[in-house]
């Protein structure tokens, strides 16, 4: 890991921190930056409202990423990672979903599941780097520029 990315891993004014609704312009603002399709406050609000695993990052007051996990029957479904677009590539998602699974475990879920776009290499290293495999498709699952694209399935044991 090149200093700059562990430097940022070693702030002190990094916190990761349960999400809370009064940080939901925050994150519905870094959504808006980050995806051509963006979640809405609404979906945010309900997973936080049924108790979904919700979590930010923050730089000194600054939201700079978020992850938000369902768990139930056994099962745990990573639904949404984000990291600041500035920040991408210094080990901030991979820390994200090392907290998320081992909350999944917490849970006991054996099993982890998540859909990335064909076109997210760099997401799909992060998760196959971490264990996870292929385990589907689904075609024109996401909404893109010029139609639709197609999501891989992905699984993890735990």
């Amino acid at each position: 890991m090149s200093r700059e990315k562990s430097d940022l891993l070693k702030d002190p004014q990094l916190r990761l921190l349960p999400m809370q609704q009064d940080d939901l312009a925050e994150v519905v603002g870094l959504e808006l930056r980050c995806y051509p399709f963006p979640w809405s406050e609404g979906i945010f609000r309900d997973c936080l409202d049924v108790g979904y695993n919700c979590w930010i990052y923050r730089q000194r007051q600054r939201l700079v990423g978020y992850g938000v996990m369902s768990v139930a029957a056994g099962e745990a479904h990573i639904l949404n990672i984000c990291i600041d677009p500035d920040l991408r590539g210094r080990g901030l998602a991979r820390r994200m979903l090392e907290r998320l699974l081992n909350l999944a475990r917490q849970h006991r879920a054996d099993s982890v599941f998540l859909e990335v776009r064909a076109s997210n290499t760099a997401a799909q290293r992060l998760y196959t780097g971490l264990g996870f495999n292929e385990i589907g498709l689904r075609r024109g699952y996401y909404p893109a520029q010029n139609g639709r694209e197609d999501a891989i399935l992905l699984a993890l044991s735990l």
